[in-house]
């Protein structure tokens, strides 16, 4: 099934008596496979890399001792795939997996496959996985654990019925959220009695087609939270040690863009409750290897929002400020030993921040993915300077996964001196070939909302002026709609709603709709500043993906600006909208087909 892609002498011996396995497979790709191998190769452990077929030549590839192809592109079929993991583990003969971030890395059915194999999962047990995965069990256990949380209901529901009983004893705005999701999938605003039907239908249909659950539950929505965690590790002889907070509130489609640690907006008594709340959570649910408890934080409150059990992306900016290598201390914790260091040896120094280098390209807001080959990738250095990557020149990013090129991490003495650094760190990095989020980094570490720590989540898709500061678009690609101030909307596509960058009815003189408004008629789609076909009637693919939805019907009459179809690439929707009015007379895609940029997906005339 599976073959060495290539063999490498071992890695060196480190300084480390006996290393801690002899070889560990990492299950994943990208940044976070070269962050654990490399830390493999500093404790003398040989690494084992796997990879699809489009990851082939990738650097985690390039750096791992061996390697093992996955036959297959798409994540289901290769990353995601328990049972051709569990065939390189044997094959391979390592002794431990580490699942990284994302893909299986809160797998119940992987750690249970590899601890059943007689072999280590890097990772927390079965039990506190699936008590953590589901978020109406991970806030019984919260409550239990004496965790402050948003109210919320008491376990799934079902109808709008249950969203306005809700509301008549705690009030709206409430969040519809899928049960077992995350990052802004299947979650609905509803601000009253009227929309409650519509987003619970919508939350459970998100949830169901990204997480293959439809289950549902409700809290109280927040208005303009802080978004604060706290990094927790704990090992196979009880202790269990919190390695500080991190900040999270800079995101963009409920997902995380800027991470900075630590928090300097909460009290100090705030800041032990949390530190106190995630220990006592963790411990509670018999809690090994590190993990993190997310909270909203508003008027120095906190409350629970959920625990993610693996290593989270931003822990660079925890490991600056403490000194803690975290991926070393998570196989410590593997192989048997206690942690290295206690509470008591716990001390934030300075100040750290994160910048996601995604490609993608954040003219208007809009973060439109731009897979395609690096030509350039030349990261910034010098003093208190890191870079965390999975790409270097030459390497393609792939429609197929994330479009995470890198993180740039930057440590300095307090807030404004890491600001500082990482506008030079940002100025000094160059990369060719793909569009970057590293205007919008520029753009929000300069402004002075951030830089007076007063933000909050929704800030980066809300503020008038941010959002001016992002807009450059280009006249020859761009329909003159493009320059009104974008806004967010929904559109309803083959049954499914996408959460899209709204324009053209404000350009027409018509006021947008706010983000919560409730799910268009079925009448006909809404109009959505997408990436438009041309005046000529041809809607082309703007870049590699796959056809998510198909809102367009032979013979049916379109406007300028109407979406047609939608186009999902490195695991984001984009919405295709037609380039001038007119009747399709051709549909050439259906959903699930793979195309390349410039192929013909819809013929209006």
């Amino acid at each position: 099934m599976t073959s060495p892609a290539n063999s490498s002498p071992a890695s060196p011996a480190s300084s480390t008596p006996e290393p801690l396995f002899g070889k560990v497979l990492v299950a994943n790709r990208g940044e976070i496979a070269v962050r654990v191998i490399r830390a493999c190769r500093d404790l003398g452990i040989r690494s084992v890399a796997v990879h699809s077929a489009a990851d082939a030549g990738a650097l985690h590839v390039r750096l791992a001792d061996e390697a093992y192809a996955l036959p297959g592109t798409s994540p289901a079929d290769t990353y995601l795939n328990v049972e051709l993991i569990m065939k390189v583990l044997a094959e391979s003969q390592a002794d431990a997996v580490h699942p990284g971030y994302g893909f299986l890395s809160e797998s119940t059915a992987l750690a249970e496959a590899v601890i059943e194999a007689g072999r280590e999962f890097v990772g927390p047990g079965t039990e506190a996985i699936a008590v953590m995965g589901s978020k109406v069990s991970a806030r019984k256990a919260a409550a239990a654990a004496g965790v402050p949380l948003v109210p919320g209901s008491d376990g799934p529901v079902a109808s709008g019925d249950d969203v306005r009983a809700f509301a008549a004893r705690h009030g709206y705005p409430i969040t519809v959220k899928a049960s077992y999701g995350g990052g802004g999938r299947g979650m609905r605003i509803v601000r009253d009695d009227a929309e409650a039907d519509d987003a619970v239908a919508a939350a459970r249909r998100e949830a169901q087609a990204y997480f293959g659950q439809p289950e549902i539950y409700l809290e109280r929505y927040l208005e303009r939270p802080r978004h604060v965690e706290v990094q927790i590790i704990a090992d196979r002889h009880g202790a269990v040690v919190s390695a500080g907070n991190r900040d999270c509130t800079v995101q963009r489609r409920h997902q995380k863009l800027i991470e900075e640690a630590p928090c300097t907006v909460i009290s100090e008594a705030t800041r032990q409750a949390m530190d106190a709340a995630a220990v006592a959570l963790a411990a509670s649910v018999g809690y090994v290897g590190a993990g993190t408890v997310e909270f909203l934080v508003e008027d120095d409150a906190f409350y629970f929002l959920e625990m993610n059990t693996r290593l989270q992306v931003e822990h660079p900016v925890t490991e600056l400020v403490t000194g803690i290598d975290l991926v070393a201390e998570q196989l410590r914790v593997a192989a048997g030993l206690p942690l290295s260091f206690g509470q008591a040896d716990v001390a934030v120094r300075g100040h750290a921040l994160e910048m996601r280098i995604n490609a993608e390209d954040p003219a208007d807001g809009l973060f439109r993915p731009t897979p395609g080959t690096v030509a350039e990738l030349r990261p910034p250095l010098g003093y208190g300077v890191r870079f965390d990557s999975g790409y270097e020149a030459g390497d393609v990013v792939s429609e197929y996964y994330d479009g995470l090129l890198g993180k740039l991490v930057v440590h300095a003495k307090d807030r404004p001196s890491a600001i500082a650094r990482a506008l030079r760190a940002l100025e000094e990095l160059r990369v060719a070939g793909v569009a970057t989020t590293r205007p919008a980094h520029l753009a929000v570490l300069r402004h002075p909302v951030f830089t007076a720590d007063s933000h909050h989540t929704t800030w980066l898709e809300t503020d008038a002026g941010l959002k001016e500061s992002l807009a450059s678009p280009a006249p020859e690609t761009r329909p003159a709609e493009a320059a009104a101030e974008p806004d967010r909307s929904i559109v309803l596509v083959a049954g499914r709603e996408h959460w899209i960058p709204f324009h053209a009815e404000r350009a027409a003189g018509v006021a947008a709709a706010p983000a919560t408004a409730p799910p268009p008629s079925a009448s006909g789609p809404r109009r959505a500043a997408g990436m438009s076909g041309s005046s000529d009637g041809i809607v082309r693919a703007p870049m590699q993906g796959t056809i998510a939805a198909v809102s367009a019907r032979v013979g049916a009459e379109v406007g300028a600006g109407d979406v047609v179809c939608v186009l999902e690439a490195m695991k984001m929707e984009n919405p295709v909208t037609a380039g001038k009015a007119g009747r399709v007379t051709e549909i050439r895609v259906a959903v699930g087909a793979g195309v390349s940029p410039g192929d013909t997906l819809v013929v209006i005339e």
